[in-house]
């Protein structure tokens, strides 16, 4: 039951994009995509409705008393100012005179994914079990990890692939945990902006293939690969990028034993462990309905770890850090080690999210502890400094010699594919 269907081996949905397409037949054509995919998704009943107009089905798990409401911080109250939500050619132009700032993007090129907005509804009311108790995730399978202070959390992309966003609270920071399954990018931030602290949903557009978040407070639009709202009310204004790493359950769950899990408990009726999007990270593959031109330098869904430092962007092809699994950069300056582990499936090529391919599970990092730089081996389990002879897992802590206990500063990183990467970045360094 795709939340968004796709087009795994077929031709790209839309094509190369002329730069300046006639607005109404671009509107014409949106709208035709829009209801055939809605068409779709009404008859597998995936989609939940606009959040105003359905209330969440309940699951079988939800009467499961081990699970728990952790606290949260509230968030700020709807605003009676203009919306952007229905200002692009999904749902025509915006209302007269409401005089928003000038977008950043081209309303045209935020185009209609299938649903509603909402229709993918996001998580607001997350519980969590304990890493015991959790029985529901193979060892392989991904989840995202997520650790401000001492509060460390796992998002299992089981979840999030039907959902994409978990408003949350960690370690008293209000943070929003996106997923975007077309891009494959899962990146946290901060819910405080502008003086607020807001609260997102799926608005049902793409932008460039990607995820655009709404808030509920002003319903400016966000794009979740930046994290930059680009229309409405908050236009220009930035979210907090919070470190967040795709792991396997097992190597969390090692790391984190007395960690917190979301739950199945969401409120929703989904298929959790099934993959919508089967075979869509084949190599072969097009982005579903992306309206950039693919940089061709490599194929579009060519895997790579993506960092940005500073001003600086580097992109790492996985291939070439599968074969070296530790790979020492310079980012505007700075030292950053990226490094790869084998044992994570792909939430993305086969019909379940268990049962995917191998690619493994990355990490950036800055190499300096307590003012050393350390230089890194891969080694069965994980990686060795050379300095020290310390082991540290996958997700940068060392449990075992003489640095045991300590943790190396995570660096944000995306793991994604080269298409959407090389999109919002097109002068990103290649590192292969």
């Amino acid at each position: 039951m795709p939340a968004r269907p796709v087009r795994p081996n077929g031709p790209p949905a839309r094509g190369n994009r002329a730069r300046e397409p006639a607005w109404r037949a671009q509107r014409s054509r949106a709208r035709i995509v829009a209801a055939l995919l809605a068409c779709a998704l009404s008859a597998t009943a995936c989609a939940a409705g606009t959040a105003a107009a359905h209330q969440p089905r309940p699951t079988a798990h939800q009467a499961n008393p081990t699970s728990v409401a952790l606290p949260q911080v509230p968030a700020s109250g709807r605003e009676h100012v203009p919306s952007a939500l229905y200002g692009t050619v999904v749902y025509g132009p915006g209302q007269p005179g409401a005089g928003l700032p000038r977008p950043l993007v081209n309303p045209a090129d935020i185009i209609p994914g299938g649903p509603p907005p909402d229709g993918i509804p996001a998580i607001d009311h997350p519980r969590f079990l304990r890493t015991a108790q959790v029985g529901f995730l193979s060892a392989s399978e991904p989840v995202l990890a997520l650790q401000i202070g001492a509060d460390a959390r796992a998002y299992p992309v089981q979840i999030l692939i039907w959902h994409e966003i978990v408003n949350d609270t960690v370690a008293g920071v209000p943070v929003a945990v996106t997923y975007c399954p077309l891009c494959n990018s899962a990146i946290a931030y901060g819910r405080r902006a502008a003086g607020r602290v807001l609260s997102f949903g799926t608005s049902g557009d793409l932008y460039d293939s990607n995820l655009v978040m709404y808030d509920r407070q002003t319903q400016s639009l966000w794009v979740q690969f930046t994290g930059q709202a680009v229309a409405g009310v908050l236009t220009g204004h930035q979210l907090r990028l919070y470190p967040m790493q795709t792991v396997s359950w097992g190597a969390w769950r090692a790391g984190h034993p007395h960690g917190w899990v979301l739950s199945r408990d969401t409120g929703y009726t989904r298929s959790y462990g099934a993959n919508p999007y089967p075979g869509y990270d084949s190599i072969h593959s097009q982005p579903f309905l992306f309206s950039g031109q693919v940089n061709g330098r490599y194929t579009a869904m060519t895997r790579l770890v993506g960092v940005h430092y500073g001003n600086e962007a580097v992109a790492v092809l996985l291939n070439g850090l599968k074969h070296r699994r530790v790979i020492d950069l310079t980012v505007a300056g700075q030292p950053v080690v990226v490094w790869w582990q084998p044992g994570t499936a792909s939430a993305l090529s086969s019909a379940t999210i268990a049962g995917g391919s191998d690619v493994g599970a990355t990490g950036a990092f800055s190499p300096v502890v307590d003012g050393r730089r350390l230089h890194f081996l891969p080694v069965a389990g994980g990686f060795r400094d050379r300095e020290t002879g310390s082991h540290w897992s996958v997700l940068g802590h060392a449990g075992a010699g003489p640095l045991a206990g300590e943790n190396l500063t995570p660096i944000t990183h995306e793991d994604t594919f080269w298409f959407v990467w090389a999109a919002f970045s097109p002068h990103t360094r290649v590192v292969s």
